[in-house]
């Protein structure tokens, strides 16, 4: 593994001099908060080394470098699912790639099915913690150059920078919630009573993505702040026939809420 992420991560150091501190990763229906990153460089998937390319509609595939409120970033426009039956190293290679391009945090974005009866389409949820049920990424052999057998994740995400998130979303009047994700291989919607167990089991949003990502994140000791976009509602009374282009329309609606967010965030102290 080291070696393949050595020459890709070469790869991109060749084309780019630049060394990012914040990695992010743009899910559904978000990818245009690249409007708001000055660009300097973008790579396309399909160039670099060892990089799986995206299959799934609304992700463009590029890896972009510049800068967001004064902060040097790389930003995966577009992410990569187990359901679209790439194996988890692959899922995960890119953010290892990030870590060691040199990045000290990773934000990432999804839109996601809320299970809270106080939540509404658009609504953005601060993601505290998560619970997984797809497959762990960290199964196999693992070298200890790049993190241990068995990383502690008893703080996923980052306490403090989730607090400083919630003081900049009360800065700027955006209604925001908090809550734990559950991340499942899709790429089915959920039943009625899926949706009910998972809430049962202590989530309070589900989708299909970013859990993977953590866990890599942590494996590597990389802090992480993450989250959803609530796209539509697996609450009892609530449940109504879903399609992606909804999810991903629903997503786009929240997008301003989202860019404010993200950009007032990186004028915190955050690393």
């Amino acid at each position: 593994m080291l070696e393949k992420i050595t020459r890709t991560t070469d790869f991109i150091r060749e084309r780019v001099k630049t060394i990012p501190e914040i990695g992010i990763i743009l899910g559904t229906g978000l990818g245009e908060l690249v409007n708001e990153i000055e660009v300097e460089h973008a790579i396309s998937y399909q160039e670099i080394p060892n990089f799986p390319v995206s299959t799934v509609h609304g992700h463009k595939g590029r890896l972009i470098f510049g800068k967001l409120s004064g902060r040097s970033i790389v930003a995966m426009q577009g992410r990569f699912h187990y359901y679209e039956g790439y194996t988890m190293e692959e899922v995960t290679f890119p953010i290892r790639v990030m870590k060691a391009l040199g990045i000290k945090l990773l934000v990432l974005s999804n839109a996601s099915g809320g299970l809270k009866q106080e939540f509404e389409v658009g609504d953005l949820m601060l993601i505290s913690d998560h619970i997984n049920l797809m497959p762990n990424p960290l199964i196999g052999k693992n070298d200890d150059k790049v993190g241990p057998r068995f990383p502690d994740m008893s703080e996923a995400y980052d306490h403090k920078i989730l607090q400083t998130a919630l003081k900049v979303a009360r800065k700027c009047g955006i209604k925001v919630h908090e809550g734990v994700y559950v991340g499942v291989s899709g790429p089915t919607f959920e039943t009625p009573a899926e949706y009910h167990y998972i809430h049962v089991i202590g989530g309070d949003a589900v989708g299909m993505s970013t859990v993977p990502e953590v866990i890599v994140a942590r494996h590597m000791n990389l802090p992480v702040f993450a989250v959803s976009v609530i796209s539509d509602l697996g609450v009892k009374g609530k449940i109504v026939q879903i399609s992606h282009e909804e999810v991903i329309d629903a997503a786009a609606a929240a997008q301003p809420k989202m860019t404010i967010l993200i950009k007032e965030l990186f004028k915190e102290p955050l690393i």
